[in-house]
């Protein structure tokens, strides 16, 4: 029975409904009340923490009851756990399974039994269960009570990692949690919970020293009432003991203005990510908020971040350690930064590769990129990185908790880190190396980050479209905000929920946001591309479709403001979004490329659209130039469509109805629009060679390839897209 009504938790969510947990004793009641655990992060974090429960299940082969494990399998998360995510194992199999370990000469944590105990939880498989054990499974087994949670408290973990851990759990829960000391989760630790269990039978739980809270029910409500109620009690005693100024050792530089911090990380960002990124690119996230500054701009950071963390779930995210930068925000300039930043990554590198020798084993994998994940900036706040914009956002997730570890420990006591070895044994445990290359391949486009200007419509929009379903991280930009959003929006509709990009304001779905871009401001777009590296950390493609058509008057003549606005977006907008990449480009080193769309009607004289025409032969030679001047690190290409009607923004209605006027083409004004462009669109195609309407598909599918690897030794290129103009060629 908790101590505590569900009205009465501070700390974190009482979110148990009865008519949402389904039946007493299920796998769907399993489910709930995993996902209501994973679902705060002061709980557990993203892919970490374990559930079980031990189930009467019909056996299909001697149809009698039997019991059954069920516990999350390995690379699940609690936040989004399905039944699928769930292995399933007789448990009398389970148990079975200590006669192989009691004839092993040598047994016990890290022996090679140990490890060789996980390849044989599959035998144990009931009715088939696909989903792979973790190596999680016999902490759960072996505890003699039906329903058991592993969690990841901050507050809990801030007791775990104190140097009094042992004195500090009796204090806070006298006999109900036992502590025990740090110890490699694996078959020996399960079984050493199963002594706990028949050594302590008035205990609840037990504290896994520096790793995280266990704890057991008759049932799954009074499981979960149990998790939330230790989660609570450990955040009431680090509250009570919280140091307020003094925290971390006080302040030792004050907090910059919101400008000067987002005008900081936006001119490191693009550089950082280049000396970041080597075999493979590495993309950003972000964290400036309150309690991420406190703890860079205090007088201990220094000495913690050296430290490195607890949470064994943190070091294949964080490393051993993060690199701290020693920078004073109000007495140094930013050029000191760049070059501390610079120095630091050297030193990193070199301790890395120091770390490794001297901990490496004959069996530990080769070492892996030597460089931070995680850099620690007084002033600026936290960015962490990774192959994609998921690892990095949840790698600054698992910092986050690192840090607040840290604060209630330092405030209860002593924060304490880990050993260096069993860290080590941690990060470059064989086990986690084959879960790691178990992991899908990445996407073709995982690691690159495409600005999509004009991404609001058209051509543009199902770029956008494709380049998203492909992997890559986009920004959809078009002068409409609200198109842009929508774009987004569309996008992240088919790729999940919406996730937040910390400091920006923006709406996310993990690579994809929606931003304003007017190619006629300078100012504008270079707001567009800081918004663009402070998601994402930088970028590496820019795709140009934005253009107007003015419809042209009786006389076929247009005003001279129009025939500037026509030149300011058609041409001279793509010298400005060209030139606002460079910047970046130039910064981060990595090579790039730049694909604009111009038009067939560049090159194809003929009368009524004067001002669209010349501004696109001025594209098409733009793109020639922009190829010399950003060569060899950038390439630059351009697709020239013609006559795309379905779905384009370039045909409204009222010039639909004029270009079938003009061709001559009978019609019913009072037809459906779409009808009419249907119409106008296969006069077009009959003018081609290959007799096809010219589709948005066949643009963006152009766009994508001139972008890629593909056609890595193409630029300065125009890529006619029109089905077979011959009045088109290029000559």
């Amino acid at each position: 029975m908790s101590r505590f009504r569900p009205d009465q938790f501070r700390h974190v969510h009482y979110l148990w409904n009865e008519s949402e947990a389904g039946p007493a004793g299920s796998l769907e009641e399993l489910v709930y009340r995993s996902r209501l655990l994973g679902s705060d992060q002061r709980i557990t974090n993203t892919g970490g923490g374990n559930t079980s429960a031990k189930l009467r299940e019909m056996d299909p082969l001697s149809g009698t009851a039997t019991d059954v494990l069920w516990v999350k399998g390995s690379g699940g998360d609690l936040r989004t756990a399905g039944p699928g995510h769930f292995a399933a194992l007789y448990l009398d199999k389970l148990h079975g399974l200590r006669r192989l370990w009691d004839e092993a000469e040598l047994r016990g944590p890290k022996t090679p039994v140990e490890d060789s105990m996980v390849d044989y939880y599959r035998h144990c498989a009931f009715n088939l269960s696909a989903r792979a054990p973790s190596i999680d499974t016999p902490l759960h087994g072996f505890i003699p009570h039906r329903h058991v949670d592993h969690t990841h408290p901050n507050a809990f973990i801030a007791i775990s990692a104190s140097s009094r851990a042992a004195e500090l759990t009796r204090e806070v829960y006298g006999g109900e949690i036992v502590h025990l000391p740090w110890q490699r989760p694996g078959f020996d630790l399960g079984l050493v919970l199963e002594r706990v269990c028949r050594e302590h039978p008035e205990a609840r739980g037990v504290n896994l020293g520096q790793h995280g809270l266990i704890n057991w029910a008759a049932d799954g409500k009074e499981c979960y009432d149990c998790s939330l109620e230790m989660v609570e009690r450990a955040a009431r005693f680090v509250e009570e003991h919280d140091r307020g100024e003094a925290t971390f050792g006080g302040e030792r530089f004050g907090a910059l203005s919101a400008e000067r911090v987002r005008t900081l990380t936006c001119e490191l960002l693009p550089w950082l990510r280049g000396q970041l990124s080597g075999p493979g690119r590495v993309l950003a996230t972000v964290h400036a908020s309150p309690g991420m500054l406190r703890f860079v701009n205090s007088c201990d950071a220094a000495r913690l971040a050296a430290l490195g963390t607890s949470c064994p779930d943190h070091f294949l995210r964080t490393k051993i350690k993060p690199l701290f930068v020693d920078w004073d925000p109000h007495g140094e300039s930013s050029d000191a930064l760049r070059i501390k930043v610079r120095d630091g990554l050297e030193c990193y590198r070199a301790d890395y590769a120091a770390y490794y020798a001297r901990c490496r084993r004959a069996d530990s994998p080769a070492m892996r990129d030597p460089n931070p994940t995680v850099v620690l900036i007084p002033g600026i706040g936290m960015i962490a990185w990774g192959r994609n914009k998921t690892e990095s956002r949840v790698t600054a997730e698992f910092y986050d908790c690192a840090v607040e570890v840290m604060r209630g420990a330092e405030a209860l006591d002593r924060y304490v880190a880990l050993p260096e070895q069993e860290a080590f044994d941690i990060e470059y445990w064989p086990l986690e190396e084959a879960k790691l290359r178990r992991m899908p391949p990445e996407p073709e486009w995982g690691r690159r980050v495409v600005v999509v200007v004009g991404a609001g419509s058209g051509i543009g929009r199902h770029t956008a479209r494709k380049l998203a379903e492909r992997g890559a991280h986009v920004v959809c930009a078009d002068r409409s905000e609200e198109e842009a959003g929508a774009a987004a929006g569309e996008i992240a509709a088919a790729a999940g929920p919406l996730l937040g990009v910390a400091g920006t304001g923006l709406a996310a779905c993990g690579n994809v946001i929606g931003r304003s871009g007017d190619v006629t401001s300078r100012a504008g777009v270079r707001t567009l591309f800081e918004d663009a590296c402070y998601a994402f950390g930088g970028i590496d493609h820019v795709v140009i479709t934005a253009g107007i058509f003015p419809p042209p008057s009786a006389e076929g003549r247009i005003a001279d403001s129009e025939w500037a606005a026509v030149f300011a977006v058609n041409a001279t907008g793509i010298y400005v979004v060209a030139g606002e990449a460079e910047r970046i480009w130039t910064a981060q080193g990595l090579s790039g490329s730049l694909v604009a769309t111009t038009s067939a009607n560049a090159v194809v004289a003929k009368k009524g659209s004067v001002a669209y025409d010349a501004s696109k032969a001025a594209a098409n030679h733009l793109v020639r130039e922009l190829a010399v001047e950003l060569a060899p690190l950038v390439r630059v290409n351009a697709v020239a469509p013609a006559t795309v009607v379905a779905g384009s923004s370039m045909f409204p209605r009222e010039r639909v109805l004029s270009s079938l006027a003009k061709y001559g083409i009978t019609c019913d004004p009072e037809e459906e629009t779409e009808v009419l462009r249907d119409r106008l669109a296969g006069f077009y195609a009959g003018r081609t060679l290959t007799k096809s309407a010219i589709t948005l598909e066949d643009q963006a599918t152009a766009i994508v390839f001139l972008l890629g690897d593909d056609s890595g030794r193409t630029t300065g290129h125009i890529l006619p897209v029109d089905g077979g103009l011959t009045e088109a060629f290029l000559r």
